[in-house]
């Protein structure tokens, strides 16, 4: 039996903010069709659904015209200027179309207030050296011309400054660069946009433009944040190589968790009173010893546990919901692949077959929401162990726990609730099984405890919620 004992020092030092999800790539392949574009809001941030409320809006450079590289139907995002035959700069605010139908539709959907974030991946191809918006010649380099860090920084704030003032959307946070200090970022890539940026003096240059830039156009509202490093270690590192004019306008680190999530970075971010996101994270991984298509959900959910273990994110995003797509036209050129096996490690949460008009689900969907749709922004996150986690909500006494067994056998659980609950009734929520026959989001029979220990049973390749509105102690 797994006996773990919650402890309030165990709390989070901040309120959870919510989860969300990347729309980059997958809005801007599907923003076209009105239909599909309301069921992903419906699906993704409807309280019926994953309940999300952080979408991540990625402005797009926008390539050499003349360019045609990237293979991928999803990754061409459109830039919001073009150059005319004269090299002039014309604004085209109406070019992502696609992924701003998706946006709005997100933000109606979402039932308590839409977090939007604003990120780039690189600038516009002719601010760069290579004169290609997917990276530098050697990967390594910075690809941003020194003398547009400006331009770019204003490039960035003008789009921020239309959304908010011409099509009323408030962007609440804007990261200026997307794992910046790799060598991803390769000219003329056939996968998508990108651009390095060294850790210190070049990322400490576009951080305080940016700011400046934002400020100067009255969105000063708008958090700073940096630098979206693909690992623990890179983030780290760059915040070290912060200087101290650099954090005066730094409002929020982000990281993304390719790798281990890092404890070092999490103590980091506590130790100096900044907050902290995990902004982006998936993988094609899987629990392999379970065949029924519960494999890739059961391993995002270990992913998701230890990520707010040992990082104590305020909010938690993973890349892109819609990992896949079929289909038998060709779209920006390119033409879809097979569809995805999402009984096996797949990127994402779901596919979207376009002849059919539908988006597929998966259990991995279904596992993502035992989290998201119960432990709830303003909650304060509470880590018991590498496959249990937890939330209390000081506002109504609640308490929520989630449970992982990956395990081909029960797993037995006992949780020593004393120091934070007197006891009560759990409701209990489950997904198991197969997507065809397994359970999604199964509201199972209650369990009552009057004493301070809560004794259970996790079904086989499980993922169980069990939640508590009475019997809590407060916490403050």
């Amino acid at each position: 039996m797994d006996t773990v004992i919650l402890k309030k020092s165990s709390l989070a030092p901040r309120p959870f903010e919510g989860w969300g999800t990347s729309l980059c790539w997958w809005a801007h392949r599907l923003g076209y069709d009105d239909g599909l574009s309301q069921k992903s809001a419906e699906l993704f941030y409807s309280k019926e659904g994953l309940g999300l409320n952080i979408m991540r809006y990625n402005i797009g450079g926008g390539d050499d015209p003349t360019h045609n590289h990237i293979t991928r139907t999803d990754s061409k995002i459109p830039g919001w200027v073009k150059l005319n035959k004269k090299g002039e700069k014309i604004f085209t605010p109406d070019a992502d179309k696609n992924q701003l139908n998706v946006l709005r539709r997100c933000i109606a959907a979402t039932e308590n207030g839409a977090f939007v974030e604003a990120f780039s991946n690189s600038p516009p191809y002719f601010m760069t050296v290579s004169g290609c918006s997917s990276g530098s010649r050697n990967a390594v380099s910075d690809n941003l011309k020194a003398e547009c860090v400006d331009e770019f920084a204003a490039y960035l704030s003008d789009v921020c400054e239309y959304m908010e003032k011409q099509m009323n959307i408030r962007i609440d946070s804007l990261a200026a660069m997307n794992e910046p200090n790799t060598d991803y970022w390769r000219q003329y890539s056939p996968k998508q946009e990108g651009c390095h940026f060294d850790a210190g003096e070049s990322q400490n240059r576009i951080l305080i433009a940016t700011s400046k830039a934002m400020k100067e156009r009255g969105l000063s509202h708008t958090h700073i944040t940096a630098s979206d490093e693909t690992n623990c270690q890179l983030q780290l590192l760059a915040c070290k190589k912060f200087s101290k004019e650099t954090w005066s306008h730094i409002d929020r680190i982000s990281v993304h968790t390719y790798s281990r999530a890092w404890k070092r970075l999490g103590d980091y971010a506590i130790r100096h009173n900044i907050p902290l996101w995990m902004a982006e994270t998936d993988w094609s991984h899987s629990v392999k010893s379970c065949k029924n298509g519960m494999g890739p959900g059961l391993w995002f959910g270990k992913k998701i546990i230890q990520d707010l273990t040992l990082l104590s994110p305020q909010a938690w995003i993973m890349w892109q919901v819609i990992g896949s797509y079929t289909g038998s036209e060709p779209f920006d050129g390119n033409y879809d692949g097979p569809q995805t096996d999402m009984t096996k490690g797949f990127w994402g949460v779901a596919s979207c077959d376009f002849d059919k008009k539908e988006i597929l689900l998966s259990q991995k969907y279904y596992c993502f929401g035992q989290f998201t749709r119960y432990i709830r922004p303003g909650m304060t996150v509470l880590p018991i162990d590498k496959l249990t986690a937890g939330a209390y909500n000081k506002n109504d006494g609640s308490l929520v726990i989630v449970a992982v067994n990956d395990r081909s056998r029960e797993r037995k659980l006992s949780l020593d609730l004393k120091e934070i609950s007197s006891g009560g009734e759990f409701e209990v929520i489950r997904t198991s099984g197969s997507l065809e026959e397994g359970e999604h989001w199964t509201k199972l029979d209650s369990i009552s405890t009057d004493c301070t220990v809560l004794n259970t049973s996790l079904k086989p390749y499980s993922i169980t919620t069990f939640i508590s509105k009475t019997g809590f102690r407060s916490l403050s």
